[in-house]
């Protein structure tokens, strides 16, 4: 065995030459890396006992991408041509992929002539998750094996690939038996030699792309189809534009487009977000004070109190994880609706091909239905998912903390309400934490994990981590009113509904916000979730539009009218009833109407938002600027490509939303008084999110 570097060794196996590559955790493209690869090459090529080449990696993966903490950042140029010593090779290069192949890694492969993996494996390019392209002619020889139309949908969705389905594409040309990765990539290789097979590169391969030529509408359609989806990205139409190319250039010209793409990416604001955003998720389940090696509390089961459309979400998360949940309600016919929503939501999934029928059966077994609290007395985790008032969820605690299991951790799901409060009515506070899901909860990436004064650092860590397991993103948060992501919500909100009594309606409003790039406005998103949400029948007295509206039973999507009128597909229509309710108020209030621009719009909605995350991290509410923007993408749709509220400020300059809030603390009160933060902030020539 030959070291070629710290991270790469060359041996000779019979007449393979087999390259091993070993930089944890995943052999990024690193320079170490890339090194290895060229050299490697280098030296196998002149290896006289070599007839053909297998790179392969140790590990846990073969290249799982680029080294994305170096991208953007100025480095030496590089002597070395790592892609090009794979494809020009005169012997065959075989890379042998197990893990996965990602990013870079793919594109070194489609470098080499020949790939083989194991069934587990998975290959991808998923560069537009970074707002980028593949930049090592990715672009261009994808297509030329799976064909334009397979390598749009791969690469503007940055989808992992079952090896079997690479295979059936043409990505990998043979499946190797499991845990015997090297011994198959060396008898294959033996193979290509025995069989006398030439040196095919993927770059002379044209048979897929020259059919496309000539037909642009393969790409229109595309976009066309996907154009919702796409909004307000640019890195999926550069992908685009990359795999037209590939069509209809030839390949070295395809591979200046390529990079002259690549690169007006990479200098771009969106793809500097979305890396932030990248790095800020992985930094949010760092916990500064709760150590890596806390220990865990096993969670096998789990109860969930309400079948309701949270409780019923928040059970299929579990389910999909294959926990064994118990959902308890109080009545028989919300427990057969609440379950029957459930089956109804996983029929669909598989209907659309998502999940197979015996999957919704497996899931469906593991969720159990009861009316007995006392059912919940073996759990390990409990979660509360009941309507929003104080008096109904400590009465629930109070029961829970009687019937569950010493160790059991008791968790509620309320979106605003004082944890510690709720705690107090246990005798074990330590246990109580606030697990914050979104609505829909079975689909919402977010969640809220809220620290309360005596929660347990192992009910924390443990907390953190089982949201990984069931394939949410989490942000730990501490207990005041509206946490962190609804406390700032709350700001927009009261901006939005100012500014409806100034002159603008919701749907002037939502639009500039949509036109920012949330999926949907402030009021849209109210109708979403329930205009009821915290409002009570018995105390309303029509003082609010929300009163108004909500007396009127007009409660959102769910009940076919709220701020929007709904039709049966619920898509959204101006009102007359809330327009006509809107101008009562104003007129009643004596204001005089004025036009409102979409600027002034824009900046009331977003500047108290980031005024009100720096008071949010001066009280330490939120450990990071960051976490709060992980909040926000994943929970409330602020988009990827604009970093999140802080980052946001940050990009436009924290002394333009300092002079903002002052403005309109001239003019309003002291409702608007900048953050001190805000203000030292500034003063100092600092940022939240950038150092």
């Amino acid at each position: 065995m030959t070291a070629i570097n710290a991270v790469t060794d060359y041996t000779l196996d019979g007449d393979v030459g087999v390259i091993t590559l070993n930089s944890p955790p995943v052999n990024a493209l690193s320079r170490g890396v890339l090194e290895g690869i060229a050299f490697g090459m280098q030296a196998a090529v002149a290896d006289p006992g070599a007839k053909a080449i297998v790179l392969i990696c140790e590990g846990r993966t073969f290249i799982a991408g680029a080294d994305i903490g170096g991208l953007g950042s100025r480095r030496e140029e590089r002597p070395i041509d790592p892609m090009g010593e794979l494809e020009r090779s005169p012997k065959p290069v075989i890379a042998a992929i197990h893990g996965t192949a990602l990013g870079g890694g793919l594109e070194a492969a489609l470098c080499c002539n020949y790939r083989v993996a194991v069934p587990s494996a998975r290959c991808g390019l998923p560069e537009v998750n970074l707002g980028l392209l593949p930049g090592a002619g990715g672009t261009q020889r994808l297509p030329r094996l799976v064909g334009p139309q397979k390598a749009l949908e791969m690469m503007t969705s940055g989808m992992h690939v079952p090896a079997r389905q690479c295979l059936e594409m043409g990505v990998v040309d043979e499946l190797v038996e499991e845990g015997k990765l090297r011994e198959g990539a060396i008898a294959f290789a033996r193979k290509v030699l025995a069989e006398n097979r030439p040196l095919r590169k993927v770059r002379d391969i044209s048979e897929k792309v020259e059919a496309a030529r000539g037909h642009p509408e393969i790409f229109a359609e595309f976009r066309k189809a996907n154009a919702r989806k796409f909004r307000g990205f640019m890195a999926p139409e550069w992908n685009i534009r990359c795999i037209e190319a590939a069509v209809n250039q030839p390949f070295d010209e395809g591979i200046k487009t390529e990079q002259k793409l690549f690169r007006e990416l990479l200098a771009g604001e969106q793809s500097a977000a979305q890396r932030y955003a990248f790095f800020a998720e992985r930094q949010a389940n760092k916990i500064p004070d709760v150590p890596d090696d806390t220990p865990l509390i096993p969670v096998n089961s789990v109860g969930i109190i309400g079948a309701g459309t949270m409780g019923g979400g928040i059970a299929m998360n579990f389910a999909n994880a294959g926990i064994p949940v118990t959902i308890v309600e109080v009545k028989q016919d919300a427990l057969d609706r609440g379950l029957g929503v459930i089956r109804k939501n996983y029929e669909r999934t598989a209907s659309r091909g998502g999940i197979t029928a015996a999957d919704v059966e497996k899931r469906m077994g593991l969720i159990t239905g009861s009316l007995d609290m006392n059912a919940l007395a073996p759990v390990d985790m409990v979660i509360e998912a009941v309507f929003e008032r104080m008096d109904i969820k400590k009465d629930i605690f109070s029961k829970l903390d009687a019937i569950c299991k010493p160790g059991a951790i008791l968790a509620t799901n309320t979106s605003a309400l004082n944890i510690d409060e709720i705690a107090s009515v246990t005798k074990r506070p330590e246990a109580v934490i606030g697990l914050h899901f979104f609505s829909p909860a079975n689909v919402m990436k977010l969640l809220e994990v809220v620290r309360a004064d005596h929660t347990s650092k192992p009910v924390i860590a443990t907390s953190m981590k089982l949201a990984k397991k069931i394939g949410k993103v989490a942000a730990l948060v501490g207990v005041c009113p509206g946490f962190v992501g609804n406390r700032i919500l709350g700001q927009r909100q009261r901006e939005a509904q100012k500014l409806m009594f100034e002159g603008a309606m919701p749907w002037d409003i939502d639009r500039v916000m949509y036109d920012f790039g949330f999926p949907m406005g402030p009021f849209a998103m109210s109708d979403l979730a329930g205009l009821d949400i915290g409002w009570v029948k018995e105390n309303s007295r029509g003082e609010t539009i929300r009163d108004a509206l909500c007396e009127l039973d007009r409660r959102g999507q769910k009940t076919g009218a709220g701020y929007y009128d709904y039709d049966e597909n619920r898509v959204a229509h101006p009102s007359p009833v809330t327009e006509k309710i809107i101008q009562d108020f104003v007129a009643r209030s004596g204001v005089n109407a004025r036009t409102i621009t979409d600027e002034e719009i824009l900046e009331r909605c977003l500047y108290p938002m980031v005024n009100e995350g720096a008071k949010i991290l001066e009280e330490g509410m939120a450990i990071r600027a960051s976490d709060i923007d992980v909040i926000w993408e994943n929970g409330y749709g602020w988009p990827v490509y604009r970093g999140g509220p802080m980052w946001w400020g940050d990009q436009i300059g924290l002394d333009k939303v300092l002079a903002g809030m002052k403005k309109l603390q001239a003019q309003m009160g002291d409702l608007y008084k900048p953050a001190a933060l805000l203000e030292k902030m500034v003063a100092e020539g600092k940022n939240f999110t950038r150092v």
